[in-house]
Order: C-alpha cells, then structure tokens, then sequence
C-alpha cells in the first residue's frame, strides 16, 4: 500500500497497544512533521475512501466527511486499555461540537463486519460502558485496504477535511486536554491554509 501523504504528523505517544499479548508503552511528548511522498505529484494529498458498517448495521461510506470541517478517525481494539481509557474522553469531545464543524468517528480494528455475534456485542457493550457515543465501524476490506492496514499500533487518530483528505495522525491515547489541544490545533492549521 502507497504511504500516505501527511501534511503534519502530531506525535503525542503515551501509550499504545501493538498485540493482544504485546503492549507497548512510551512517554514522549515530541512533535513530529512528517512529510511523505505518495505519488510522483507531492501536492497530491491522499483521499481516503471506503465503505463499511456500524456497530449498529448501519452502512456509512467516505461521503460522511463531507459533513463536517474535520473529522477525527480513531482506530481502536477491544482489548486495548490504554484504547479504553480514552474514549470516554473521546465521547465527550465529540458530543462538545457541533457536526458540521467536527466529527468523531471509531474504528473497531478487531472485529470485522463478517465478525462473530459475540464479538461484535462485546465492541458494542464497551462502546457503552465507556460513553463513546460517536459512530463506531467495523472493519470493512475497504477501511483495511486504504487505512488501518498501515496502522502499527492501537490507538490510532486520523484527521481528515471535509474532501476526505488526510492530514495527519497520531499513536498512542491521550488525555482530554490533549485531544482539545490536538483539535485546536489542526483547525488553526486549516483555517491558515485556506486563506
């Protein structure tokens, strides 16, 4: 798969999972730009498209950025703590903006919509539990192919604008006041471009 075109690469790691066996822990608070070609044209962002189902059954497509100004894609596994341990966070941000200026969206990398009914009430019992109220996604062929097959580590944050153009992620969970200033951030970042 081409590498994905990044105009700013945040890098808040705190922690992350790799494996349901290997956990992976880091305390950095460095900031990292990244900037990678994916095609002969380096202008060309990469347009993120795919087709999956909710948690719920529902089928979304990549037409939902157009929505929202920016939309934050956080990919995480059911037996991820340190993926548990922010989305409650998560949850609370996403219900603090208006759709139109932002939107939160998760990505249940392991539990795909083929996946077992267990399974997927399990994803749907700690969506619950952690009052992650913000659409969640199974894993589709789509969403693997064009996104979270480059992951390395759970949790995982995308941010994306409303032409689904990727503009940067991040690794690891953070805190509220993280995620805020993270946000804040990459609208400012947005508002600059467009001038």
């Amino acid at each position: 798969m081409k590498k994905l075109l990044f105009i700013f690469c945040i890098a808040f790691l705190l922690t992350g999972c790799t494996s349901k066996d290997n956990a992976t822990e880091v305390d950095t608070t460095e900031v990292t730009i990244t900037e990678e070609e994916t095609t002969e044209d380096a202008s060309s962002p990469y347009v993120l498209t795919f087709e999956a189902k909710t948690i719920d059954g529902e089928t979304i497509t990549s037409d939902i950025f157009a929505k929202s100004e920016l939309t934050m894609i956080n990919v995480w596994a059911t037996y991820c703590n340190p993926c548990l341990m922010e989305m409650p966070y998560l949850g609370e941000i996403a219900n603090a903006y208006n759709q139109s200026e932002f939107q939160m969206i998760g990505i249940v990398s392991d539990v795909t919509e083929e996946g077992k009914a267990d399974d997927i009430q399990t994803a749907k019992d700690l969506i619950k539990e952690t009052k992650a109220d913000y659409p969640h996604l199974l894993l589709s062929q789509s969403l693997y192919t064009n996104l979270v097959g480059a992951v390395e580590a759970v949790p995982t944050t995308f941010f994306i604008n409303q032409k689904g153009e990727m503009l940067g992620y991040i690794t690891g969970a953070n805190t509220k006041e993280g995620w805020e200033e993270i946000i804040n951030d990459v609208r400012e970042k947005m508002e600059q471009q467009s001038k």
